[in-house]
């Protein structure tokens, strides 16, 4: 799945009263190599000198150390590693210009819905998150008695409000990844269908169609 402008130790962690949480930092004595080392050594100004060169050194090292559970924590995590983490569950480009609570937002989404892929809920879930607005998606699914079930089921039209910060060609697509391939599929921005699956199948028709005239 391409993901455009769309679970520390979790990729959906709580968050504080802005939307991230908190990170909390270890207490490090600044002297804590030079306190490990023997009382006589401590006596002498040029050795404490020179440790402390390898102290300075010491405190970026464990300082990253101290954060590699927050480096997996979208709430918290640079930018950078959002989209990375994002790659692990399909959101294989958000995109870097959009805003960092916006990111966060969708990778952590993607992740929540991702268990619901392909099912009126997942989809549902899908829409809000990248429209930011409300949405309705109605399909031919359902449980049955026994010899009850209709022919056709394999059908879903949805219908959002707005297509939000993408362009409806791009949303389009992104709609379409979130599809099971044999469903077909109407999708609404108000009452204006901007796509039906039928012109996908309409467009592979007319492509096989010249290769056999070749």
């Amino acid at each position: 799945m391409t993901m455009v402008p769309m679970y520390g130790g979790s990729l959906a962690g709580p968050s504080g009263p802005t939307g991230r949480r908190p990170v909390a930092h270890n207490s490090r004595s600044p002297q804590w190599l030079l306190n490990q080392l023997p009382v006589g050594l401590l006596d002498s100004d040029f050795f404490v000198r020179f440790v402390s060169m390898f102290q300075e050194l010491g405190d970026s090292m464990l300082d990253n150390a101290d954060n590699i559970d927050n480096l997996l924590d979208v709430t918290v995590a640079p930018p950078e590693v959002v989209r990375w983490l994002g790659s692990w569950i399909g959101v294989d480009s958000v995109d870097p210009s959009l805003p960092e609570d916006l990111q966060r937002h969708i990778v952590a989404g993607s992740a929540r819905s991702l268990r619901w892929r392909g099912t009126r809920q997942g989809i549902e879930e899908f829409l809000r998150m990248t429209t930011g607005g409300e949405c309705e998606v109605i399909d031919g699914g359902g449980v049955w008695e026994a010899g009850e079930a209709p022919v056709d089921v394999a059908w879903v039209q949805m219908k959002v409000e707005t297509t939000g910060w993408l362009a409806e060609q791009d949303f389009v697509a992104l709609v379409r990844d979130e599809l099971p391939a044999h469903v077909r599929a109407q999708l609404f921005v108000g009452s204006r269908l901007i796509w039906s699956s039928r012109e996908d199948i309409a467009a592979v028709s007319q492509v096989r169609s010249g290769v056999q005239a070749q």
